[in-house]
């Protein structure tokens, strides 16, 4: 069994599907540092991806530091190494970029995405 929770929906890419559900559940806590990662192998037959896919994913998450590989023990989620809250903001920028985008495409304006925004965050249990 997977330690986080994922619902696979056809039209959107699987490794950026798997990719968000692995760091919503570091977010949420659902995931804590030191919580050891599944395998390539249990990866790709838990969620029956390719295992090729299943690679990338740890790949990527090893690249963005949410994971950390180690011989003879395996993935490990990465303790959360916290730079200034301007670099963090930065970090942002292009998923800002594109909600920014797909929010004036729909027609709605700053106060609906900041609504939307708080009910995510409030969910998230943010404060």
């Amino acid at each position: 069994m997977l330690p986080f929770s994922i619902e696979l929906k056809p039209g959107l890419p699987v490794a950026e599907q798997i990719l968000f559900a692995v760091k919503k559940a570091v977010v949420t806590g659902q995931l804590r540092p030191g919580d050891k990662f599944p395998s390539v192998r249990v990866l790709s037959q838990e969620l029956k991806v390719n295992p090729n896919t299943a690679h990338k994913v740890v790949a990527a998450l090893v690249s963005e530091g949410v994971l950390v590989t180690t011989p003879a023990v395996g993935s490990v989620v990465a303790e959360r190494e916290l730079g200034g809250r301007k670099e963090r903001a930065e970090l942002l920028g292009a998923e800002v970029e594109w909600l920014v985008v797909e929010a004036r495409k729909l027609g709605l304006g700053l106060d609906d995405v900041q609504a939307a925004l708080a009910a995510h965050w409030k969910k998230l249990g943010g404060k």
